[in-house]
């Protein structure tokens, strides 16, 4: 059990034999041109549906909504280089006595439970709690108890929900922490332009539609019959247009339009990855602003700072600031470049990155590229407990300083599209961000 376990979380790999062999390999990939692949063939639902589980969790239904502003006790679960964002899934494998004990007592009440993690802080690397963090509410479950070992495991699907700001910690009887926390709330800001716009154009502000084509018959001389074809315009009126009569010019309001933002934030996903469409993400500006912050390769301090922003305005302005200047995705041990920003693509419908679980219980915020640089590959491809049904993994590290940056995905099945690509881990990667300011100070995104 332990040496299928190890290989998992990049320990107990100094196997030269394969590692000689995958390094061989490696070089081959890196110098090789890897094309982007133009069509997936794979069944981009079965990652988000966590099969590795197993098929056999049961089901829960209802959901649980905390009211703004409000105080509460909640249980905490803290794990270490994952910060769960609303709307997140969050797989668990749970096997420990005091965390499973911990679970099966919010099954008893609603189900809500606290997500936190923490960092090392300090000569000692004490560990510290972040003091902002997501409910998560459980709707699957299974619990399984072994017959000789006596040792009870529960595999657990939570989604992140609502965001908390912790108050204050405490350890209980049984040794879990039990946070008393506030529930932050959703600030949902008016329009700008509100008071300067007229009643009357209200109705012609609707966002803009496609144009309408119409045919119409006609005759010509000779008695032939002709169709015409014409567009019909709908009327609209520029919503920005009644800032005129302000002390700000309208490209000032538009920095802070919903609508503009969310725009501009889409286009610069698709100079991401051209194959990311519009109907993959959602519709509503508070959730496609999670959405955004759950898919950005973006270190844990950054996106805490992200995440306590309690408004889709703020954190659309924040996030686009952060995607106009990543360029390429580095190794956060060493700094070496790993991939480029138009190297990720999605191979699950939640978007290119996601988080999974594996049997040692270690869940990893995972984000699939197609072609990388400068990797080792450790071992031999794997199938079992493989995220992607139908491909194998392999562990890769980076070649600089050896530190563990995901696996290599290759296919098993004939005619499955991509036949390879990799799982960067988020905790390993560290974004490169351009500094365009002369002052040299460290650059922040903007608010």
């Amino acid at each position: 059990m332990e040496d299928d376990i190890l290989p998992l979380l990049g320990h107990n790999v100094d196997d030269s034999e394969s590692s000689g062999e995958s390094e061989e390999g490696e070089e081959e990939d890196n110098k090789e041109h890897v094309p982007k692949p133009e069509e997936i063939n794979f069944d981009t639902s079965l990652p988000g549906a966590h099969s590795y589980l197993g098929d056999d969790l049961e089901d829960i239904r209802g959901r649980t909504v905390h009211e703004d502003d409000t105080y509460l006790s909640l249980p905490l679960l803290n794990l270490p280089g994952v910060v769960l964002v609303p709307g997140q899934t969050l797989p668990l494998h749970l096997f420990h006595p005091q965390t499973v004990a911990m679970i099966r007592g919010v099954m008893e009440n609603d189900r809500t439970f606290g997500m936190v993690t923490s960092s090392y802080l300090g000569n000692d690397y004490t560990a510290t709690l972040a003091n902002i963090g997501t409910t998560a509410e459980i709707f699957s479950k299974k619990e399984e108890t072994d017959d000789h070992s006596g040792i009870t495991t529960l595999r657990v699907k939570a989604q992140g929900r609502q965001r908390f700001e912790v108050e204050d910690t405490r350890r209980s009887t049984t040794g879990i922490t039990v946070a008393r926390v506030r529930i932050l709330p959703e600030r949902v800001l008016p329009d700008m332009l509100e008071g300067a716009r007229p009643p009357s154009h209200n109705k012609f502000c609707s966002s803009p539609r496609e144009p309408e084509m119409y045919k119409h018959p006609e005759v010509y001389d000779m008695g032939d019959m002709i169709t015409r074809y014409f567009r019909k315009n709908h009327r609209r009126v520029n919503k920005f247009s009644c800032a005129n009569f302000t002390w700000w010019p309208p490209w000032v309001y538009k920095m802070y339009d919903v609508d503009t933002l969310t725009k501009h934030v889409k286009e610069e996903l698709k100079s991401w990855n051209q194959m990311l469409t519009e109907d993959k993400m959602p519709q509503d500006p508070v959730s496609f602003s999670f959405w955004v912050l759950g898919n950005l390769p973006i270190d844990d301090g950054m996106r805490l700072h992200i995440l306590r922003l309690d408004s889709a305005i703020q954190r659309l302005r924040c996030e686009l600031s952060i995607m106009q200047r990543c360029t390429i995705l580095c190794c956060k041990n060493c700094g070496q470049q790993i991939a480029h920003k138009n190297d990720v693509f999605c191979m699950a419908l939640e978007g290119p990155m996601a988080a999974y679980v594996n049997p040692g219980g270690y869940v990893h915020e995972t984000l699939t590229v197609y072609k990388i640089n400068g990797l080792n590959h450790i071992g031999r491809p794997e199938t079992a407990n493989s995220w992607f049904p139908g491909y194998a993994w392999t562990i890769v590290q980076c070649r600089h300083c050896a530190s563990h940056m995901g696996w290599r995905f290759t296919a098993v099945k004939k005619k499955l599209s991509p036949e390879k690509f990799w799982g960067l881990c988020r905790s390993s990667l560290l974004p490169g961000l351009q500094n365009q300011d002369e002052s040299g100070d460290a650059w922040r995104p903007i608010l």
